[in-house]
């Protein structure tokens, strides 16, 4: 029901948007591959508890009863259920993915649990539609090398991050191709918007790494946004 809300409220905002007012920014195209969304998750999930990898994060994170966190491209929940057991009830928690199908069995995943507290968000290549100034922590878990558009889900990701909010992105450390994303390749597509990396972390054994970083007060202009090389 949320999701069909949601596009409901999107599709009657479209009709009243004027193309001078709405003109869209043009960003530029990342220099190196995409890859193709070919799962619901990363890894199963009792392998990714056994590395304890969900508490590693949100201890790196801070992430404490009270904080707003959105779980961006959040697949079948693996995130989303473990932040729910560490902020407790009354969590704010943001559960956002492109995918219809993937969205549906989370929502059936968190209803089988008697959870109704996640608020399901139908996000779109380049924009996770998530409300302004609503988060202070952002997960993207094994799913930045899959964005569309780094540079432009990134702009308009910032509008909805909160006064000292921090992203946290896991990737491993191969091509993007190879569905990782290099170190390097992160902190320069990042840095081009202006975020401020704040902490580096391998997660051992074998699960990638944590980058967290903050985002900047003000954002850059989009035409002095220059892609980086693979």
């Amino acid at each position: 029901m949320q999701i069909i809300a949601f596009l409901a409220i999107s599709l009657w905002v479209l009709q009243f948007r004027s193309p001078e007012v709405w003109a869209e920014p043009v960003f530029p195209a990342p220099h190196r591959p995409v890859a193709q969304v070919i799962s619901a998750e990363y890894s199963d999930e009792k392998t990714r508890d056994l590395h304890q990898e969900a508490e590693r994060v949100m201890d790196l994170l801070g992430i404490k009863p009270g904080a707003r966190v959105a779980d961006i491209g959040a697949g079948r929940g693996y995130y989303t259920v473990r932040l729910l057991a560490r902020l407790g009830p009354g969590a704010t928690i943001y559960a956002t993915d492109v995918k219809v199908d993937h969205l549906k069995e989370l929502q059936a995943r968190l209803k089988s649990k008697g959870i109704g507290d996640v608020k399901l968000v139908l996000g779109s290549p380049n924009d996770p539609n998530l409300p302004q100034a609503a988060i202070d922590v952002a997960i993207l878990a094994h799913v930045y090398h899959e964005i569309e558009n780094p540079y432009e889900f990134m702009y308009r990701l910032h509008r909805s991050l909160a006064l000292d909010a921090r992203v946290g992105i896991l990737d491993l450390d191969r091509p993007t191709e190879s569905h990782g994303t290099p170190p390097k390749l992160l902190r320069c597509e990042l840095g081009a918007l202006g975020y401020r990396e704040a902490l580096f972390r391998y997660l051992k054994p074998a699960d990638g790494y944590l980058m967290v970083f903050v985002p900047p007060d003000e954002l850059r202009p989009v035409e002095s946004i220059r892609a980086c090389s693979n």
